[in-house]
């Protein structure tokens, strides 16, 4: 069996796809492409396909990955490509490498964010910035299945800080002067990594954590986009490539597909 692992997005609109949703179209996708997929054993058969660490809804991502396992052999990039234009734009599938080494979900240790907040001026952003840095522990609740949850928020938090002007992932211009070109509100972008620990730690409760200890408390909902999820480097604060290693194990050449199956005559 050839394992595949792939790295997909979800943009623009689709950051609204709920996991189970994605899960569905992908299968749709495996369908129309015609990928042998190996099948698990048992009464109710499933095609061999596992995820790791998906984004929450409402979440836009650039690094969400998954894994396939093939009956026949296909060049990843081939099957990269079939899969991509199968799905609908947004949810694409950017990457594809063969499996070549163990512990993926071992190597996701942490997490690069981009967040968006409208309404809310670079003076303001880095004050509570450098406020939020400054604490040993920011203890922030969240209301989960279980009730309401209390933890630390700043433990989880490598690097934070405040973007200068640029072109966001979402493709709206930010200004030199932290203002949105097309509407002169004030914009600040944040730049945030975070480790991937128990419990997990989201974008969304480092700005609790921010309202907290600065009182920063933009006047719209956040955008928040997912640029890169796999090991952290402590020095640089910077989120590294996971699939490195299994593209360092390849062998040298392209992958060898299997041959079409000839069909009986009638």
């Amino acid at each position: 069996m050839q394992r595949i692992r792939l790295r997909y997005t979800k943009r623009g609109r689709l950051r609204f796809t709920s996991h189970r949703d994605f899960q569905r179209a992908f299968e749709r996708a495996l369908r129309r492409s015609a990928v042998p997929m190996a099948y698990s054993a048992g009464f109710t058969p499933h095609p061999k396909v596992s995820y790791a660490n998906a984004a929450p809804t409402g979440v836009a991502s650039e690094a969400e990955y998954l894994e396939i396992g093939l009956a026949d052999v296909r060049d990843p990039e081939q099957l990269r490509a079939q899969l991509d234009a199968s799905l609908p734009n947004g949810l694409d599938v950017i990457d594809a490498v063969e499996v070549r080494t163990p512990n993926f979900v071992e190597r996701l240790e942490a997490s690069e964010w981009q967040v968006r907040l409208d309404g809310v001026t670079p003076e303001e952003a880095a004050r509570a910035a450098a406020l939020f840095l400054a604490e040993e522990r920011v203890e922030v609740e969240r209301l989960t299945k279980n009730g309401v949850r209390v933890f630390d928020a700043r433990g989880a938090v490598a690097a934070l800080e405040i973007l200068p002007s640029q072109v966001d992932a979402g493709a709206d211009t930010v200004g030199e002067r932290g203002r949105d070109v097309r509407t002169a509100r004030p914009c600040a972008i944040l730049r945030l990594v975070v480790r991937h620990a128990t419990p997990a730690v989201r974008p969304d409760d480092v700005l609790s954590g921010l309202r907290a200890t600065a009182d920063l408390a933009p006047p719209v909902p956040a955008e928040v986009t997912r640029l890169a999820q796999g090991p952290l480097d402590e020095g640089t604060g910077t989120v590294t490539d996971p699939l490195a290693l299994d593209r360092a194990a390849a062998p040298a050449g392209p992958v060898a597909a299997a041959e079409p199956r000839a069909t009986a005559s009638a």
